[in-house]
């Protein structure tokens, strides 16, 4: 019952030779010390062999970028973010840095109303909060969903307006940006920005958020006859919404 295994061949250009003829059903085979060293030893002396000829050719007196430490590379950054505060319109920058490290919220109850949504971590003045995310529609097809909405017992409304004739639907597909509330006095402010020739709408940050404290902004409804009450309990609250 034991069978002697082959032994393993080896081609001129000193590579393995497949017993199978198909590198995939072998496996994974473990590379011989003496040769894993003469690869090292190889591509080691090619590496440190200097260039021939090196008139007109500038030497390096410092490493590659790609073998500094990821602190570094975080720091250069933050520093070119800041450079381009200074000098232009920097809503896209942020916007990209909000995508790539997001706020921490949370949703739970609210004592304004209904559900609300609350900081998990300090929030600096004039920072990206979070993007009202939902289905870009006409305003023809939002007065139909509204309608629709009435009729399926949906009281609250997230429709968020972005210019004359496009809203953003968050009832049915949104994120955590629809259960911000209500303030007369609020923490954070709503912003329009322009991100690749698309509109978006961004939660901008008033003043310096704490944790555990609700995120508020000012939703400025239209004047209507009906009027809809303001709970948020702020000391110069209008008493309506609208």
């Amino acid at each position: 019952t034991s069978l002697s295994t082959p032994k393993k061949k080896k081609r001129e250009d000193g590579m393995r030779e497949h017993v199978t003829g198909c590198a995939r059903s072998e496996g994974y085979y473990k590379i011989d010390k003496k040769d894993k060293l003469k690869y090292l030893n190889n591509s080691r002396a090619f590496a440190e062999e200097p260039p021939a000829d090196t008139q007109g050719m500038s030497i390096p007196a410092q490493p590659h970028a790609s073998t500094r430490a990821g602190s570094e590379r975080r720091s250069e950054q933050r520093r070119l973010l800041s450079s381009f505060t200074g000098s232009c319109d920097s809503d896209l920058l942020k916007f990209n840095q909000l995508k790539f490290r997001k706020k921490k919220l949370k949703f739970c109850k609210s004592h304004i109303h209904d559900w609300g949504l609350f900081a998990m971590e300090p929030i600096a003045a004039d920072e990206m909060v979070i993007e009202y995310v939902g289905q870009n529609i006409r305003q023809v097809i939002a007065d139909m969903r509204e309608k629709r909405y009435e009729d399926e017992g949906i009281g609250s409304s997230y429709m968020f307006r972005v210019d004359h004739d496009t809203i953003i639907d968050a009832t049915k597909c949104g994120n955590f940006a629809r259960f911000i509330n209500h303030s007369c006095n609020p923490n954070c402010y709503a912003k329009v920005i322009t991100v690749e020739s698309q509109k978006k709408i961004v939660i901008y940050s008033k003043q310096h958020i704490n944790v555990n404290e609700e995120i508020t902004y000012d939703y400025k409804f239209p004047i209507e006859d009906v009027k809809i009450p303001c709970l948020c309990g702020s000391e110069n609250c209008r008493g309506t919404l609208n």
